[in-house]
Formats: structure tokens, C-alpha cells, sequence
């Protein structure tokens, strides 16, 4: 039998670990790549720190599976087992030109549910995690169940790109939307976005663009929270996949689809 505490308690010694590891390199001189664009960014510590998790897993998980965004773990066509889905460190963006508003961020699944997720701000020392069935914590803070905030009073997580001309969606469809809300934020990070929205310190967060390292840790601490989460389109997600996510407490959750997106 998979012993899940035994889990959870050696994925947040090794989360520790390797933000101290980041912030230790942060002293250093780091190399800077491009990906997919010019602003796509990957440096020598995002892949180091996915190579630390991915050996320290394999060392005493060995039949455990591992989806990491730097792709140096397994080739996936399903979720069967256990399988660990890695950012090493979400918001890498922000990790090279702010040195803040980055996270370390794993969820781990069996057969396709979320058992662990953990999403860690490094420069805060701020450890979101939730275990399936326990609740969620913000450090040892337990997290309340979500609030039925409506869109008036709603704080919204959503980049500047999707309600200006973009290649995903018409900037018409969301800019009421944006009117309508008390307020805006982007933090350039997914992964610190969805825990802020599962601690309550934002509302929904709307994007047309994630991968399953970006959101599945977040999606397990919104469970744990009372949390709604669907792509655009209404529909759940499969944590293997990039989507386009709408994620925070029902009512807001509702109201944008019953009054801003059309769907089945």
C-alpha cells in the first residue's frame, strides 16, 4: 500500500531543500535560455532544480512517474500510478529580472487524482500545500473554505495580454469583465496566482494558456478549499494537457460563465 504521509512528508523536506538551493544561486551568475520565444526563459537553475527532485524521487519512488516542465523526466500518455507533475520554478521571468514572485511547484497524483500539492514561495518562505481529504495550509495556517465573492467585489488574477489584442481569444469577450471587478492583479507566476486565489487574497483567475506543471498543484489546494476550476470552455481538465483555465470560489466562477463566456 502507498504510504502517502511518508509522501507528503519527503516532498516538502525535498521542496525545502531545493528552495534553499535557489536561493543560494541567486548569488551566482545563472545562464539564461530561450525556449519556445524570446520570452520564454529557462535558466541553468530551473533545470538543476527539476534534476534534483527528479533523482531524489527515483532514488526512493523508482516506480513513481515524473512530468517536469523542463522535460527531463518521463514521456506521458496517462496518469496511471503515481505520477509527481514538476515546475521547478514557475515564473521564471520573474525569478531572473525580480528575484520574487517565483514558486516551486509539484502535484502528485494517483490514477489521475490529486493527492499532494505543494506550491513553495522561495523568497517568502511561504509553503501552500494541501494533502486529499485534510484541508489546505499556507505553513502551518490552515486555509478556510472559499468565500462566495461576487464579481463586484471579486479581486481578478488575469495578464494584460488576454483583454488586449492576443491570438487566443477576442479582448472584447473579457474586457467587461475586467470593468466590472474591484480590481486586477498579475504576478507572472500560475502557480503562486492559484494559491493566492485557494488562500483567498484573490478572487478567480482567468487565462487562455497553462501546462499541467503550472496549474496541478493549484488545482489540488483549490479542492481542498471548496475551489471551482474548468477551462474556458466549461470543461474539466485533463492534467496531462496545456488549457485554458477559469479558477476560483463557485459564485464567481459561475457568474463569468453564465454573463461573460459562452459555452455548452
Amino acid at each position: 500500500m502507498t504510504n502517502w504521509k511518508e509522501i507528503d512528508r519527503l516532498a516538502k523536506s525535498w521542496v525545502k531543500e531545493a528552495g534553499q538551493r535557489i536561493k543560494q544561486s541567486m548569488k551566482e551568475k545563472m545562464t539564461i535560455e530561450t525556449k519556445s520565444n524570446p520570452n520564454d526563459l529557462v535558466t541553468n537553475i530551473d533545470k538543476e532544480t527539476e534534476r534534483f527532485f527528479i533523482e531524489k524521487i527515483q532514488s526512493v519512488f523508482p516506480d513513481h512517474h515524473i512530468l517536469g516542465e523542463e522535460g527531463q523526466g518521463d514521456k506521458l500518455t496517462s496518469l496511471d500510478g503515481v505520477v509527481w507533475i514538476i515546475d521547478p520554478i514557475d515564473g521564471t521571468m520573474n525569478f531572473i529580472h525580480q528575484k520574487r514572485n517565483f514558486a516551486i511547484s509539484i502535484g502528485i497524483f494517483e490514477n489521475g487524482k490529486g493527492k499532494i500539492g505543494l506550491i513553495y514561495d522561495v523568497t517568502h518562505d511561504e509553503l501552500y500545500h494541501a494533502f486529499q481529504g485534510e484541508g489546505a495550509y499556507m505553513n502551518n495556517t490552515k486555509l478556510g473554505k472559499m468565500k462566495e465573492v461576487p464579481l463586484e467585489e471579486s479581486i481578478l488574477a488575469i495578464n494584460a495580454t488576454w483583454i488586449t489584442e492576443n491570438r487566443r481569444i477576442d479582448p472584447s469577450v473579457l474586457s467587461p469583465l475586467v470593468r466590472r471587478v474591484r480590481g486586477t492583479r498579475s504576478y507572472g507566476s500560475a502557480a503562486l496566482e492559484l494559491a493566492y486565489v485557494a488562500a483567498g487574497r484573490m478572487d478567480v483567475y482567468v487565462t487562455m494558456r497553462l501546462a499541467p506543471w503550472d496549474y496541478a498543484a493549484g488545482c489540488i489546494l483549490l479542492d481542498e478549499v471548496g475551489g471551482t476550476y474548468t477551462t474556458i470552455d466549461g470543461k474539466p481538465l485533463n492534467f496531462l494537457e496545456n488549457h485554458s483555465i477559469v479558477a476560483g470560489n463557485p459564485a464567481a466562477h459561475r457568474a463569468i460563465f453564465d454573463e461573460y463566456l459562452p459555452h455548452e
